[in-house]
């Protein structure tokens, strides 16, 4: 079994499936066509709390309140669209619209100096009051991935939605890796073609 898991690994590895995102103009916009959670790519991070706000997530979606989420430390976690850094709000607005095509949901950015949110790209003026009262979480990804998990349980609380979220341990099991593995071998296919598609939406576009 740890064999397969390592050749499955490779082969997710050698697909460059962060390398192709981050080649492709804004890395969120790609990534978040097939995931709910956008992470830079280069960061140190606290893996336990990832799992914290991936556990938060899954219990949104089972809630009836999905949301995606797309934490930003840097301007390199923008590609093309780096003019955005420092600007949540406005990023949430192109991000949306990004995704649109595919995901027209609620979608929380998460940045050193704030928040950001929009539905479709569209702004949400009494989502953002909810958010302005959350303390800007610095240019520490750790301490964003631990802002994004509160934000999300603020967001749902005001909408009426309870949170009942499992208990998350700081290793990783053999049953984790094996359920990441599938999930990265089925999702692999999927984004490929949505980055293939939007590849040549944006060539027929510039033509």
């Amino acid at each position: 079994m740890a064999k397969r898991l390592t050749l499955l690994a490779v082969a997710v590895v050698a697909l460059g499936l962060p390398a192709t995102a981050r080649a492709n103009g804004d890395p969120a916009s790609d990534y978040l066509l097939v995931q709910k959670l956008f992470l830079p790519f280069t960061a140190k991070i606290d893996q336990t709390e990832v799992k914290r706000l991936e556990a938060v997530l899954t219990a949104a979606d089972r809630a009836n309140f999905p949301i995606r989420v797309a934490v930003i430390l840097s301007p390199s976690d923008l590609g093309t669209a780096f003019s955005l850094y420092r600007k949540p709000q406005h990023y949430a607005e192109f991000l949306g619209l990004e995704l649109a095509f595919v995901y027209r949901g609620r979608l929380l950015v998460v940045m050193p100096n704030g928040y950001g949110y929009s539905v479709k790209g569209v702004p949400d003026p009494k989502t953002t009051k909810i958010l302005k009262p959350l303390p800007p979480p610095g240019r520490d990804a750790t301490k964003e991935v631990v802002a994004a998990e509160a934000a999300v349980r603020k967001l749902a609380a005001a909408s009426g939605h309870q949170l009942v979220v499992a208990q998350v341990s700081g290793g990783s099991s053999t049953r984790d890796r094996i359920t990441i593995a599938a999930g990265a071998t089925a999702g692999i296919a999927l984004f490929a073609a949505v980055v293939l598609y939007r590849r040549q939406r944006r060539a027929a576009a510039s033509a």
